[in-house]
C-alpha cells in the first residue's frame, strides 16, 4: 500500500524527533513482548488485575497503587531484556560474569514481581472481604476507573496484535492493527454505553470514524487493519463494561 504523497511544506509526524523517540521506545516494548515469555505474562496479569479492580470496586487510591506496581514490573522486565541483549552482544562464549549479569537482572524482576503480588493481595483484600451488601450496592454504579481500565486493556491487546502479526510499519505507524482506531472506538463505545444519549453516542461514533478514516487516508493503515482495530476497541470495552454490570 503506497503512502500518500504530502506537499513539500508539510511534514509527517514521524519526521519529528520526539515522535521518533516514542516510536523507538514502542519498538522495544513490542520486541520484548514478541520474544520474552515473562513479558507476555506480566502484560496479561496486569490487564487482569486492572479488570479485577473494576469488578471488586476498589477505591481509586488502591487502583493507583496497583498501576504503579504493574508499571514497575513491566519496566524492569524491559531493563532485563536490554541487559540480556547487551550481554549477548559483548560475549561470544559462556562467562561467569555474563551469567551473574543476567541472573542479577532476572533477580531484580523477581523481587519487584514478589512485591507486586504482596501489594496486590493487600489492595484486593478489601474488595474480596467486602462481598455481600457492599458489593451488591456498588454494582448499581459504573466504576469511576472504567474508562482508564478499558483503554489500558485495549492498549495491551494492541501491543500483542502488533507484536505477533508482523507487517509493514512501526509501532506508532502502520502494523497489523490500528491502535488509534482501537482506542478511538473503545472510547466511543464507553461514551455510548454511559452517556445515556443517542445524540452523544452518534457524535462519539462519528469522531471514531474520522480517526479511522484519517489512518486510511494517510496511507498508514489499510481498511482491514482499521476495521480490526474497531472490532478490538468495541469488543474489549463492551466486554469489560458488561463484566462490571454482572
Amino acid at each position: 500500500m503506497q503512502p500518500v504523497r504530502l506537499p513539500p511544506n508539510v511534514k509527517r509526524a514521524s519526521d519529528n524527533r520526539v515522535w521518533r523517540a516514542f516510536n523507538f521506545a514502542f519498538q522495544g516494548v513490542l520486541y520484548a513482548t514478541r520474544t520474552q515469555r515473562n513479558m507476555r505474562i506480566h502484560l496479561i496479569a496486569g490487564a487482569l488485575a486492572l479488570i479485577a479492580t473494576l469488578y471488586l470496586r476498589l477505591d481509586r487510591s488502591y487502583v493507583a497503587l496497583i498501576v504503579v506496581v504493574i508499571v514497575l514490573v513491566i519496566a524492569l522486565e524491559l531493563v532485563n531484556t536490554a541487559i540480556e541483549a547487551v550481554v549477548d552482544l559483548m560475549t561470544v562464549a559462556h562467562h561467569p560474569l555474563a551469567k551473574i549479569a543476567k541472573d542479577a537482572a532476572a533477580g531484580a524482576v523477581l523481587v519487584v514481581t514478589m512485591g507486586a503480588v504482596i501489594v496486590g493481595y493487600l489492595a484486593f483484600y478489601e474488595g474480596v472481604t467486602a462481598a455481600g451488601a457492599q458489593v451488591s450496592v456498588a454494582v448499581a454504579a459504573v466504576p469511576r476507573n472504567l474508562a482508564f481500565v478499558c483503554l489500558a486493556v485495549v492498549g495491551i491487546s494492541t501491543i500483542f496484535a502488533k507484536a505477533y502479526a508482523a507487517r509493514h510499519g512501526t509501532p506508532l505507524q502502520g502494523g497489523a492493527i490500528s491502535g488509534h482506531s482501537a482506542l478511538a472506538f473503545a472510547a466511543a463505545t464507553l461514551v455510548a454505553l454511559q452517556g445515556g444519549s443517542l445524540l452523544v453516542a452518534l457524535l462519539a461514533g462519528f469522531l471514531a470514524l474520522l480517526v479511522a478514516q484519517s489512518r486510511v487516508e494517510g496511507g498508514i493503515h489499510s481498511a482491514a487493519e482499521v476495521a480490526w482495530g474497531a472490532v478490538l476497541g468495541v469488543g474489549a470495552s463492551s466486554a469489560i463494561y458488561l463484566l462490571t454490570r454482572v
